[in-house]
């Protein structure tokens, strides 16, 4: 760290320099409104050159600042983070850059499609930090910090020992006593009580943030992304559920029917949450023992699940990782005894925007990080594709965000196909499944529930807090509000306001207002599945193989290579030949329908 970092604000000073003399010879946003067309696009181009190497330069700064600062917490690293980022905005959001890109965004008419989205992303970026008021984004920046840092080292406790988020899960996992349960379930709780005050502040300094550019909100400004508006993304959530909402009402009356008879409790209307192995509700894993394959991955190791999950990119034609992925990747647990603190939620980064590509794990042989390894993979394996000259690095993203889930989560979902377990070892080759309780598994831990915490729960809420200003004063009863209305559940006692359960969800802290791009990450895996399926491997969707299938490997590449270079609806349309849709997640859970109305005759259905 020492030997680097104060090398690294010399980029921004050359970045400014070239920046003044670009404005200067440039003459201003007004001063060329007579050139003809190839003027304005050399300009353009003159101006991107520079502020994509700035850009490119500085969001380097910042992820390696930002990396130290999540894997090893620490208030030298915190500072270092802040400053990088400080950095980056100053750049970004310098008003010259805002003003420049304004004025040729003036003439789109006279620029190349692939430019205007370059101009459109600066802007997106600027508003993330527009120096049009510094001091609102330094105080944004600072906040942030902070409040990564009460995430990162948050100390869990039980009983008054400490306890790992994993120790959270596998108790939830394994724990059938409800008393236990609900201590363990509450003891994940107590981190949103240390990070409201951080939240309370962000609440206020994120919409000013956005206010400055002209969004009305910071949930508009993140939704912008998708050229939508607050309403329509809002309309868009709302339309999953409305259209998958026969399949969760059936699924939501199986389960409280089941979990009532093992922990042995009356049915109730709503269920509660500490009875669900997952903190937030949001995943119903391990009701189908039939389908629990832990016991499947105990004479593996944590290194041979990540080796897996490489495997399954380089059999479809992809390359291997860079040899950098392994050197700098954080994948395991920190060890015991260590005082080291680090992150414990799944991610992958895109470092340089070019080839310095991590992940950050803590990866241990079960399930549920053997399909996280192969999710975050996809990460890398999308940042491996767009990393090309064709791509500037403005737009070394997906086609949106939910693109980059997409992926992820799409290939999640091919590694849970039994014909792939049995090609991998997981599975023994004479392995008969009962497809029901296969197709069961996957609504129940990897898809039906989901969508009504991403698209209810967590896209409501966030759309409260920021688009309505929400007082903070009622911020944990409306989260519960939210989690009956769309989930069906209930805490397992009263929850106050002094508690804040919301920001105990990772992503309500570092990436606010995104969680939508979960909910139509996970309609879209099921889209590019199907096709996948039926038109590729001509196998059926609910029982497939991709292992070594390099046909599917040219297709996702075609997808992967664009990054932003082309509207998403387009995109979407070139892979699949429709438009974004529930219809393949419907039709992939229909035999698992007929068989739930037939378990659920004579239960009232539902909770409302």
């Amino acid at each position: 760290m020492a030997s680097v970092w104060p090398l690294r604000p010399l980029k921004v000073t050359a970045a400014y320099l070239s920046l003044a003399l670009l404005l200067a010879t440039t003459g201003g946003p007004t001063a060329r409104a007579a050139e003809p067309t190839t003027a304005w696009q050399a300009r353009a181009d003159q101006f991107l050159k520079l502020v994509n190497a700035g850009y490119q330069a500085l969001y380097r700064v910042s992820n390696e600042a930002q990396w130290l600062a999540s894997t090893d917490v620490s208030p030298v690293h915190d500072a270092a983070s802040e400053a990088a980022n400080q950095a980056m905005s100053a750049f970004t959001g310098n008003p010259a850059v805002i003003d420049e890109a304004r004025a040729l965004l003036a003439r789109k008419a006279d620029l190349a499609p692939l430019t205007v989205l370059e101009l459109e992303r600066v802007l997106l970026n600027a508003a993330e930090g527009p120096m049009t008021n510094p001091e609102l984004v330094r105080q944004r920046i600072a906040a942030e910090t902070k409040q990564a840092s009460v995430l990162n080292s948050f100390t869990f406790r039980l009983n008054g020992r400490e306890i790992t988020a994993n120790q959270i899960d596998s108790a939830l996992a394994t724990n059938r006593n409800l008393g236990e349960r609900q201590a363990v379930w509450e003891a994940s709780k107590e981190s949103g009580r240390a990070l409201k005050p951080g939240l309370v502040e962000l609440q206020k300094l994120r919409n000013g943030v956005a206010r400055e550019l002209g969004y009305s909100n910071y949930f508009a400004l993140q939704v912008a992304g998708y050229g939508m508006t607050t309403e329509e993304m809002i309309a868009v959530q709302d339309d999953f559920m409305r259209e998958l909402r026969p399949l969760y009402r059936q699924l939501h009356t199986w389960v409280k029917y089941e979990l009532a008879k093992q922990y042995h409790q009356p049915v109730p209307k709503l269920i509660p949450a500490h009875w669900l192995n997952n903190r937030w509700g949001q995943e119903w894993s391990g009701i189908v023992a039939a389908a629990d394959l832990d016991n499947r991955f105990t004479n593996r190791t944590p290194e041979s699940i990540v080796k897996t999950a490489e495997q399954f990119y380089t059999g479809l034609g992809f390359a291997k990782l860079p040899a950098g992925f392994w050197q700098r990747s954080d994948l395991y647990p920190v060890k015991a005894g260590d005082p080291r603190k680090k992150n414990t939620h799944a991610s992958c980064w895109h470092v340089d925007l070019d080839h310095d590509i991590r992940s950050l794990m803590s990866v241990e042989p079960n399930e549920r990080w053997f399909y996280t390894a192969h999710h975050e993979l996809g990460h890398g394996y999308y940042f491996m594709s767009y990393t090309r000259p064709e791509v500037p690095p403005l737009l070394r993203i997906g086609a949106n965000p939910a693109f980059h889930e997409g992926i992820g989560e799409l290939i999640a979902l091919a590694a849970g196909q039994v014909p792939y377990l049995q090609s991998v070892g997981v599975l023994p080759a004479d392995f008969a499944p009962n497809q029901t309780d296969f197709l069961l598994n996957d609504a129940l831990a990897h898809s039906v529930p989901f969508i009504y915490w991403a698209s209810g729960t967590m896209t409501h809420w966030e759309a409260d807090v920021y688009a309505h200003d929400l007082s903070p004063a009622q911020w944990n009863a409306r989260w519960w509000e939210h989690v009956k209305k769309f989930q069906g559940i209930a805490p397992p006692a009263d929850r106050g306001e002094e508690l804040c359960d919301a920001a105990t969800k990772t992503h309500i802290n570092d990436n606010p207002c995104y969680y939508y791009s979960y909910a139509i990450a996970t309609v879209l895996k099921f889209q590019l599945h199907d096709h996948i399926a039926r038109h590729i491997l001509h196998q059926p969707p609910q029982s497939c193989n991709y292992a070594n299938q390099p046909a599917v490997g040219d297709f996702l590449r075609r997808i992967l290579v664009k990054g932003g270079t082309q509207n998403w609806r387009e995109v979407l349309r070139e892979a699949t030949g429709e438009d974004l849709s529930t219809k393949a997640m419907t039709q992939y859970f229909q035999p698992l329908m007929k068989w739930l109305e037939e378990q659920n005759r004579g239960r009232e259905i539902g909770w409302d």
